[in-house]
């Protein structure tokens, strides 16, 4: 998931703050935002980063499936 850390950075979040606005331990955005999770992260996690960054899901997503297709 590409996109969320340069989505957290243009809100000039840490991880950390990302992780108190989301409900999401920090090391899980960690292992997100580095590629850890080789299927990705569970739906109910991309629902609440793109809700804790104030964008609709299928933005959060943008960048994997544009990936996909090539």
């Amino acid at each position: 998931m590409k996109k969320l850390k340069t989505l957290r950075e243009s809100r000039n979040l840490t991880q950390v703050d990302l992780a108190e606005i989301s409900g999401i331990p920090q090391s899980t955005i960690s292992r997100i935002e580095s590629g850890f999770f080789k299927k990705g992260p569970s739906i109910n996690n991309v629902v609440k980063l793109a809700k804790a960054l104030g964008v609709q899901v299928a933005e959060l997503l943008e960048d994997d499936e544009e990936s996909k297709e090539t």
